[in-house]
């Protein structure tokens, strides 16, 4: 993620500050996982990344901020692996299933559960993670479930928030050392189940 001010900068030292913010994410994203957002020092992050502590606080208010921009990072990274596996072209049924299981895929890249789902919620609240999932992965599910069913009449938003709690519950599950393939199994069967109980979206919308 670029800092808004670096557009300004020669390309030098452009590249310089995206070099340390880099670094300090990176850092801190391991550290992070490894320890716990509670357990994690500012000294330990900049040592890790090494860099002042001083070029922290130029790049991140906090240890807080960081930790946001990192887990911003990471639902943006879901999101995206979500709409590379469902192009425009998809039947809206295969882009929801597509979708469905590319979001399980995408959880599994280590760590990436632990922050989204235990220390985000923890060190975010649960009120900005939410917002931060229905700007993401849980956009995608939504749209999905537009293009896929006649939500007409239909409490959509909640539909989707149910849904999308069931695919952390599987995510966590996957991650704990469950069994990937029957999690997605169900996922899918899940999906076609309520896709099956609501009318179809007519092609003419």
């Amino acid at each position: 993620m670029q800092d808004p001010q670096s557009k300004d900068l020669p390309r030098t030292n452009r590249d310089r500050t995206e070099k340390t913010r880099t670094a300090l994410m990176q850092a801190a994203r391991s550290l992070f996982v490894d320890k716990g957002y509670g357990d994690t020092s500012t000294p330990e992050i900049v040592a890790a990344a090494g860099i002042t502590r001083g070029a922290l606080y130029h790049h991140f208010e906090d240890k807080r901020a960081l930790f946001r921009a990192i887990v911003m990072d990471e639902a943006l990274a879901v999101a995206s692996a979500i709409e590379r596996e469902t192009p425009a072209g998809l039947k809206p049924i295969d882009a929801l299933l597509k979708g469905s299981t590319a979001y399980l895929d995408a959880m599994r890249v280590p760590g990436r559960t632990r922050l989204l789902l235990i220390e985000g919620p923890s060190v975010l609240g649960p009120a900005e993670i939410k917002k931060l999932d229905e700007d993401n992965a849980a956009r995608t599910l939504r749209s999905g479930l537009e293009a896929a069913i006649d939500a007409r009449g239909l409490p959509l938003a909640a539909l989707a928030d149910l849904l999308s709690a069931a695919f952390d519950r599987a995510a966590l599950a996957i991650d704990a050392g469950e069994d990937a393939d029957d999690y997605k199994a169900a996922i899918v069967t899940l999906i076609r189940r309520v896709a099956g109980a609501l009318p179809e979206r007519s092609s003419r919308g």
